[in-house]
């Protein structure tokens, strides 16, 4: 991310946090506010789970219109499996946000994240608000945008952050636009996300939540913003992994403040601003499997030569979600068995006859064959902070990526231990 570069760098955007007192371990801002300076194109993707958190029920229908104003935020509580009541708390934070900024309810998007089942307290949650809304508050400055990034964090051990810029057809200052973006998640990290939640099937409830913010000063309409969003979600981060386990929250949400002056019209100019909201995705998204709970490293699996994307996907997939497999990578174990045991039951074409696996660059398997190599010396190179498991499945040309962590004791003593 170029250093100069934040969440509020795009034009026309303004953020602050608080703490509000829902999270009681710490002092830490748990409530956020990311306001534009008008009615805006927005889009959003959203949890699959048929466990849909309050505030996802009232976000999908607010950003249905293909406009929002502001997007309010909470940590420390999830309002997830609290039926009516929590909808309705979801609709007074709505309200609350238009109230103090000047606008329309259903042009504010709600989020929240943390504990499943509780509902919010919402004397806290208004206090917040009205807090963050002050004028005094709200700005744009790069600790604004750090204070926004630090109230979403639940298990997380680090801010997330990425930006690009990207240019449009012409050479003046007016053709480059600026694309930015913050999200959280460490745990419960199985994105399965889609601007249609019924399009797929459910999986999963817990307790922790992978939501993103991006905003950019690009002029770009409703439509394309919702399919660049699609797209680059399908690559990103439905491509991560933690745990298999797919929030009742899960949101990403993009706004287009217009600000900026590039304007995105012609098909190739949306090629390239997809391309590099894909970017930005894409560097959130490996943030999140580095933080991953308990991690101690990133892993990247790369499935390539299989015969359609879904295939390519469903083979990466099945590999980054094995316990066995993220067990290996934390022990430092060249155990490729489990690697290609895992390609083998991914519902899909594959063949390890014709296949080829290869763990940080060294093969350790061709043609349904082992390969002689150094066990102790790749165990030294799986040692890495970063690792790389590469399966050629020589049965076509396509690609897929998906990111992982290893499996620690650490992240079964967070999770046991995450209420009591």
């Amino acid at each position: 991310m170029p250093p100069d570069l934040h969440l509020l760098s795009p034009k026309g955007f303004r953020a602050a946090a608080v703490h509000a007192g829902i999270r009681t371990a710490s002092r830490a801002p748990d409530v956020g506010l990311l306001v534009c300076d008008a009615l805006v194109p927005a889009a959003a993707v959203f949890t699959t789970s048929k466990v849909i958190a309050a505030p996802v029920k009232v976000a999908r229908e607010h950003v249905a219109h293909g406009r929002l104003r502001a997007v309010v935020v909470n940590a420390g509580n999830a309002n997830a499996c609290t039926g009516l009541h929590g909808e309705l708390d979801a609709r007074h934070a709505c309200a609350t946000v238009a109230d103090t900024v000047g606008c329309d309810p259903r042009h504010v998007l709600p989020c929240s994240t943390g504990i499943i089942g509780h509902l919010l307290p919402m004397q806290k949650l208004e206090r917040g608000i009205r807090a963050a809304a002050a004028a005094r508050a709200l700005g744009s400055t790069p600790r604004h945008a750090a204070r926004f990034a630090d109230a979403i964090l639940t298990t997380d051990t680090v801010r997330k952050t990425a930006a690009a810029q990207v240019k449009f057809g012409g050479g003046g200052a007016r053709s480059v636009a600026r694309i930015a973006g913050v999200c959280k998640g460490s745990g419960m990290i199985a994105p399965r996300m889609s601007v249609n939640s019924d399009a797929l099937e459910a999986l999963g409830i817990r307790h922790a939540t992978m939501l993103a913010f991006l905003t950019t000063d690009a002029k770009v309409s409703p439509t394309v913003l919702r399919d660049a969003l699609a797209r680059a979600t399908e690559a990103t981060f439905n491509a991560v992994t933690v745990d298999q386990h797919t929030s009742t929250n899960d949101t990403a949400v993009i706004l287009a403040s217009g600000a900026g002056g590039a304007r995105v019209s012609s098909q190739s100019d949306v090629r390239n601003f997809t391309a590099a909201l894909t970017d930005v995705c894409r560097a959130l998204a490996y943030q999140i499997a580095a933080d991953g709970e308990g991690a101690t490293k990133v892993v990247t699996v790369i499935v390539s030569h299989a015969p359609d994307e879904p295939a390519a996907r469903a083979i990466a997939r099945s590999i980054a979600d094995s316990p066995l497999v993220k067990c290996a990578m934390h022990g430092n174990d060249p155990n490729w068995g489990r690697i290609v045991s895992a390609a083998g039951y991914a519902g899909v074409a594959f063949d390890p006859e014709r296949a080829t696996l290869a763990l940080q660059g060294r093969i350790v398997f061709r043609h349904g064959q082992p390969v002689t190599y150094d066990e102790r010396q790749l165990s030294k190179l799986l040692a890495a902070r970063e690792v790389s498991v590469h399966l050629s499945c020589g049965n076509g040309k396509s690609t897929a990526t998906c990111w992982t962590c290893d499996l620690s004791a650490d992240y079964v003593r967070i999770n046991a231990d995450y209420r009591t």
